[in-house]
């Protein structure tokens, strides 16, 4: 059963996006947060993100930035860039809204947002995960989602070589 929405917004590190979060919560809705690259959208990130989506009412998703996409994988990354990523990303039913962020980490985002759960998949860590001190601090939870084995990006790409 797949969640009916307005179409997601996209945000590239603007302050607009928390009037928007202030209505969702005014409305009673709990907010799901995740972040990542999402360079080349797979099956994987389908099954992380309904996962991820399931736990509240609306999920945003944070979006590294081509420059800490670089920073992160490696020079030849991203494939795609933020443009493309976050509107990829904006039209899948179970997004809300994605923000594009620079930096090395999504911590701003995670304490303006406060987010009810902070997710991220199955290769993290649950004392890796960027925020999860602060969320917990705030008596909301933080979750690995399981991980779609035999997806990623990273592979996708090394197979085309």
């Amino acid at each position: 059963m797949s969640k009916l929405k307005d179409k997601a917004v996209i945000f590239f590190d603007a302050d607009d996006y928390f009037k928007i979060i202030i209505d969702w919560r005014q409305h009673g809705d709990s907010i799901v947060f995740t972040n990542g690259c999402f360079d080349i959208l797979h099956a994987g990130h389908i099954e992380y993100l309904e996962a991820a989506a399931k736990l509240g009412d609306r999920l945003i998703v944070g979006l590294n930035d081509d420059a800490s996409v670089s920073k992160l994988k490696g020079s030849n990354r991203p494939i795609n860039n933020s443009v493309d990523r976050s509107c990829l990303l904006s039209s899948l039913c179970m997004v809300d809204m994605v923000i594009v962020f620079n930096g090395d980490t999504p911590l701003h985002l995670i304490k303006h947002i406060d987010p009810d759960y902070l997710v991220k998949g199955g290769d993290y860590k649950l004392e890796d995960i960027v925020g999860a001190d602060y969320v917990h601090s705030r008596g909301n939870k933080v979750l690995v989602m399981p991980e779609k084995k035999g997806y990623s990006s990273t592979k996708i790409i090394e197979s085309l070589s």
